[in-house]
């Protein structure tokens, strides 16, 4: 019998025109949508700009290192979202959820919950939802790291 050839995944990169980037009253801008969304939509996939290990070092002394995610099966690398991708707030109360793609350096974003039309779109930014422990900024060992303007 011969072996069928497995069609590669093959994901396009989108941004629907009813997400857009505002002010938020406390956290600088964020990303918002016009229409309602519900849970378990992808309502955006974001290409990556994925960058190496050592490349991660030198972005760590920027006001990049505020937007880029870690990046790779063991994290060591660093990826910079196109689109809306690294403008989503942290939430620990989230109502989307990002899942990276390692092989088509891509990420998904997914609500896990019905957003209406005006919300503001947060993620936490643990990866998982649920996990409440302290985020990059709320650390003891970088609270004192210069943040952008």
């Amino acid at each position: 019998m011969a072996k069928r050839k497995s069609t590669p995944r093959m994901v396009t990169p989108s941004l629907p025109g009813y997400l857009f980037v505002s002010r938020t009253s406390d956290r600088g801008r964020g990303v918002f949508t016009s229409k309602d969304i519900k849970a378990g939509e992808v309502f955006e996939v974001a290409p990556m700009i994925v960058f190496s290990k050592k490349d991660r070092a030198s972005i760590d002394n920027t006001y990049i290192y505020e937007y880029y995610f870690e990046w790779g099966k063991n994290g060591n690398k660093g990826a910079l979202a196109l689109g809306f991708g690294s403008l989503y707030n942290h939430s620990y109360q989230p109502n989307a959820r990002y899942e990276p793609d390692f092989d088509l350096n891509i990420m998904e974003f997914i609500a896990i919950r019905d957003i209406a039309a005006g919300e503001e779109i947060t993620t936490n930014y643990n990866y998982d939802p649920t996990d409440d422990s302290p985020v990059w900024w709320e650390k003891q060992s970088i609270k004192n790291k210069k943040q952008h303007p």
